[in-house]
């Protein structure tokens, strides 16, 4: 089990001119069960994997209503000078949590990295206590934070098995921000940043998560991949080069699949084209004498055949709701990340929490509200798949 001890595998040769730096895991996300191990509870130094725990806070903070994605964050001089990797952020300038975010998930902005801690604990010292007490309530025994961005610090180690922990809490925890790990690209003031995880949405099932890299650490990776409702994490740390480490970790993946019983993805399946057939000729369609319809205000129309009658037009009364939520913020970040990944379609549309009491329980209806007819069936169509649901609400309701 992932909190229990383990024994280790045996190392290859290539491995064991990196041990020093060196160690691997590969876990069952489902059973918590180690597949591989290798030097799983040896400290290393975590690079950039340290900003999945920088994100993870920032995630409770959303939760909490402490932060929104569309607050304006001002850059400090710190954050400024914050070394590279990063986007440039210059003294003054501001950027929205939603950019930060993307930015430290897809980019590895250290810069960002620095804006968002100042912003959730005053400094990044602040930010690393609270780090560190995240760290300690997941079961991360063997780790100690004290930067948010990874940059290089004597103390600041972890394990490949604490970084397991930490990637499995992302997902059970912040499943509804999971998907900013797997983001392959980033819009940055007319710049488009591509995601430093080369394995993201190449290797079949992977879906998300984090690179790092410093000359002490080596070249690190933490991998999420699902296959056949599958899923399983991988970390390997101080890999010696970034295309060794990618090759080393898809065997690691295709390994631990094949432990699960996952059949390896060789090539996609051929596509089969069904041949066509000439349609049937469509019978002449029989139009009734007068049809009656109700209006979305209760009034009725009737419809003569060969009249020219138009339709009074639906007002702005309609609502979609998209989902239900035990807290408040929930349902509003819930709205502010649609209203980011829809902008075009939701257009006008106005976000609502209604609350409501269910078996004694306050819950929150998440809304867009005035909308046409029209356009409240054409967003639900949209959102079709959305894992909270879409509902086409009518003004009578």
């Amino acid at each position: 089990m992932l909190w229990g001890w383990s024994a280790f595998s045996a190392p290859t040769p290539a491995q064991a001119q990196e041990v020093k730096r060196y160690a691997s895991i590969v876990v069952d996300a489902d059973t918590l069960d180690i597949i591989h191990a290798r030097q799983i509870d040896e400290q290393r130094y975590p690079a950039s994997l340290t900003k999945v725990m920088t994100l993870y806070l920032t995630f409770d903070a959303i939760n909490r209503g402490e932060l929104r994605l569309q607050e304006r964050l001002v850059v400090s001089p710190v954050a400024a000078k914050t070394p590279p990797f990063g986007l440039g952020l210059t003294t003054g300038q501001s950027i929205t949590v939603n950019e930060a975010i993307q930015a430290v998930a897809v980019r590895s902005a250290n810069d960002a990295a620095v804006v968002l801690a100042e912003r959730l604990a005053g400094s990044e010292e602040m930010f690393a206590q609270q780090m560190n007490a995240k760290a300690a309530e997941l079961g991360m025994i063997s780790t100690t934070f004290k930067t948010a961005n990874g940059l290089p610090h004597p103390e600041q180690k972890t394990t490949a098995r604490d970084m397991a922990k930490l990637s499995l809490a992302v997902i059970q925890n912040h499943k509804r921000y999971y998907h900013y790990f797997g983001q392959k690209y980033f819009d940055w003031k007319g710049t488009t940043k591509k995601n430093t995880n080369g394995l993201l949405h190449w290797l079949a099932g992977v879906d998300g998560f984090k690179t790092g890299y410093t000359r002490a650490s080596g070249y690190n990776l933490i991998i999420s991949a699902q296959r056949d409702g599958r899923r399983i994490i991988a970390v390997v740390l101080g890999g010696a080069s970034g295309k060794s480490r990618n090759t080393h970790m898809k065997d690691l993946v295709e390994r631990g699949f094949r432990t699960l019983g996952v059949a390896e993805v060789t090539s996609l399946p051929p596509v089969t084209v069904a041949k066509t057939k000439e349609p049937p000729k469509a019978k002449a369609e029989v139009i009734p004498a007068a049809v009656r319809l109700r209006g979305s205000g209760g009034e009725t129309v009737t419809l003569v055949s060969g009249a020219d009658i138009k339709l009074p037009k639906a007002g702005p009364n309609w609502a979609v709701q998209v989902g239900t939520f035990s807290m408040a913020g929930q349902a509003r970040v819930h709205l502010d990340q649609l209203a980011l990944s829809k902008p075009d379609a939701l257009k006008n549309a106005k976000p609502f929490v209604a609350p409501f009491k269910s078996g004694g329980r306050d819950l929150f209806r998440a809304r867009f509200i005035g909308l046409s007819s029209s356009k409240a069936h054409a967003l639900c169509k949209t959102f079709k798949g959305l894992a909270t649901g879409c509902r086409v609400i009518s003004p009578s309701r």
